[in-house]
């Protein structure tokens, strides 16, 4: 029988990218499809504590066993800024477009623009919890290219690449980005059970 478990987010972008690279192999369940509607915290100062505080809230307030994502964009030359505040760099509420803006204008001419995109992937099952981490190194570039993805995607070309996330397109991403790669970890870990 085919497990279900509830991926806390409200973003259909990470629930397609998610539900693509599990497969067939779980039920991948919304908060709207538990119907829950609540503004979940982020308040901890790590990816891993955000996950955690997500995982939790959901297992303990509707009892389902869950999985709670934080991503975000480490840009070596702005001191691992964006980080925990990706999504909301630019203020309430989250607009990727003034998020890349403000980016940009921070980096300004900086020569130096590696960065790196950081998954953690909490999963609370039963009375445990579990972590999984993946990430990817790149650089930002000057201008957007691409018009698939979302987020950072337009300015992240992933080291050994030419192309940005936003013109690999969904298929290419799905391999090789730092989400992918904390997904199969919590793929790979749900199969041994």
């Amino acid at each position: 029988m085919k497990g279900k478990l509830v991926f806390v987010t409200n973003n259909k972008h990470k629930l397609e990218e998610i539900s693509a690279i599990v497969g067939d192999k779980i039920e991948i369940l919304s908060l709207s499809d538990i119907d829950c509607h609540d503004d979940i915290p982020e308040t901890a100062d790590t990816f891993e504590g955000n996950a955690l505080l997500k995982a939790r809230y959901v297992k303990e307030r509707y009892g389902y066993d869950c999985f709670a994502d934080d991503t975000g964009l480490q840009v070596e030359a702005l001191d691992g800024a964006p980080g925990v505040y990706s999504a909301r760099y630019a203020g309430e509420p989250s607009n990727s477009e003034k998020n890349i803006d403000k980016l940009l204008a921070n980096l300004g001419n900086k020569e130096n623009r590696k960065a790196r995109f950081v998954t953690c992937i909490a999963l609370v099952k039963g009375n445990h919890e579990h972590i999984f981490h993946g990430e990817i190194a790149g650089k930002i570039i000057c201008e957007r290219r691409g018009s698939a993805g979302f987020g950072y995607d337009s300015i992240f070309v992933p080291d050994g690449y030419e192309e940005t996330f936003a013109q690999m397109g969904e298929g290419q991403k799905n391999k090789i980005s730092h989400r992918a790669k904390a997904v199969k970890k919590l793929s790979e870990f749900l199969n041994t059970l």
